[in-house]
């Protein structure tokens, strides 16, 4: 987004000068601005301008594209949809109260959450309890899993995603493997076995099943499954030497995280050596470097890198090294009913983190065409616009008797960093009818007149009259 729209930063200013012990008077001296204007700047009565942003990156050590994140509009997002919650039917809170909790107590703020959290997951756990009450013999365990997820998903986040130390050693592996692109798997396969003395072995599928990746503990060996891709091939080799070489990393990051439940700590740890995979397949620089000389074009970088449409999408979120930043990219995966597999905010947008996803969303379309890249720009009822690149992923495990899961994935940007993609070319980025307009979810999402409705908006009474029968199948009263 540009500096512009992100110019009211008064409670990122306050904070930082409080944090730095300074007065007022001390920090205004050192920008060369009188006390009186650094005060309506910290109270967000005037803009901080691009000139004094640079101003506060020369005299303090600030990142400046980091300073400038509207960090608290993530905040606002899932404050929203907390107070969406019945629970909160009374409150009648206004979005201008939102906005000004989630800046000015951004810690407050992701309290209240982490509370509401807790609570949902009580409640969920009690609903569970008294369905198996109810019907002992139908067996309903509580829902252990959700949480740990949304946990790791939230640590990812609060990394904004990128972590420097598996990178780092993602390239030393390419320097002390010798590795070459043209034979990625074979020099793999040879590390492993030289420095860790594991042997890699394909396995038919009627021995392997639905398991992609094995390791024979016995004849120290990883069995990898005859279905899986080329790419599939290379970043299983990789996960393992993730295990095999950087356990102790693996374990430090997961520490950092100070997650509550071993689960947790085990996805964590699963998806930070999925990370490293990554960075060996798509080195950063390399990968950075294409992605800008072919504006994105993501087809094209899945062939120069040898991976899949997935892996491609998954690696334009980490793109962000100081100093080597690449366009945020948001991304999600679901399937054809809509469930979310996996998701990473990036880019400012806000997924619900309770619900499902809009069905006025492109990817659902995917679905139409596999195989085929769909684009949208999508607009959020806060204003906020995104394009959105959509596809289905490709399967993985075939065979005539085998079903076959059908997923697909999105990534997307801020519509201001649309032109930096090859995608926006034949898009009229100027016009506000070319845009769709897209929610967070139903459940909390403002758009009454919608005719693609799974649930009534909370907060909301439905009006019903058995005597007129609409496209839309909720008629919503006003509030």
């Amino acid at each position: 987004m540009s500096v512009e729209k992100k110019a009211m930063l008064g409670h990122k200013v306050r904070r930082y000068r409080q944090d730095q012990n300074l007065s007022q008077t001390d920090m205004a001296e050192m920008l060369e601005i009188s006390p009186s204007y650094l005060n309506l700047i910290e109270h967000n009565q005037r803009p901080v301008t691009v000139p004094l942003l640079f101003r506060l990156g020369q005299v303090f050590p600030i990142d400046l594209r980091e300073f400038a994140e509207d960090d608290a509009a993530a905040l606002a997002a899932g404050l929203r949809e907390v107070l969406s919650d019945p629970l909160f039917e009374g409150a009648k809170v206004r979005e201008q109260e939102i906005r000004e909790v989630a800046e000015v107590s951004p810690a407050a703020t992701q309290a209240m959450m982490n509370l509401y959290k807790a609570y949902a997951e009580l409640r969920e756990d009690s609903q569970a309890l008294v369905e198996r009450l109810a019907d002992p013999n139908k067996p309903q365990g509580l829902d252990v899993q959700t949480f740990p997820i949304e946990e790791v998903r939230d640590f990812q986040q609060s990394q904004s995603n990128h972590f420097p130390e598996l990178e780092t050693a993602a390239e030393a592996l390419w320097q002390d493997a010798e590795l070459e692109r043209d034979d990625l798997f074979q020099g793999l396969a040879r590390h492993l076995h030289s420095v860790h003395d594991i042997g890699a072995k394909i396995m038919p599928v009627d021995i392997m099943g639905e398991t992609l990746r094995r390791y024979d503990f016995h004849r120290s060996r990883v069995l990898l499954s005859e279905m899986l891709p080329n790419s599939g091939r290379n970043f299983q080799l990789a996960v393992q030497l993730a295990i095999s070489s950087h356990g102790e990393l693996l374990d430090r990051l997961v520490s950092k995280a100070n997650l509550s439940s071993p689960d947790a700590e085990k996805l964590c740890r699963i998806g930070l050596a999925g990370y490293f995979a990554g960075a060996v397949l798509m080195p950063y620089d390399a990968f950075l470097t294409s992605a800008k000389e072919l504006r994105y074009d993501l087809e094209v970088l899945r062939s120069r890198f040898g991976v899949s449409f997935e892996q491609v999408c998954h690696r334009l979120t980490t793109l962000q090294r100081k100093g080597a930043r690449g366009v945020p990219f948001f991304f999600i995966r679901i399937d054809h009913a809509g469930n979310i597999s996996k998701r990473l905010s990036g880019a400012g947008f806000h997924f619900a983190r309770f619900g499902g996803a809009c069905p006025r969303w492109v990817i659902h379309d995917a679905f139409g065409g596999p195989g085929t890249i769909h684009t949208q720009q999508a607009r959020m009822p806060d204003g906020s616009a995104f394009l959105t690149i959509a596809r289905t992923v490709d399967p993985v495990l075939g065979g005539h008797r085998r079903r076959q899961p059908r997923l697909a994935v999105a990534v997307g940007c801020d519509m201001g960093q649309a032109k930096q993609l090859v995608y926006s070319d034949a898009m009229d980025l100027k016009s506000q009818q070319a845009a769709t307009d897209v929610g967070v979810s139903c459940r909390v999402c403002e758009r009454l007149d919608c005719n693609q409705r799974a649930h009534p908006p909370l907060n909301h009474r439905l009006r019903l009259d058995e005597n007129v029968r609409r496209i839309a199948p909720f008629a919503i009263a006003p509030s």
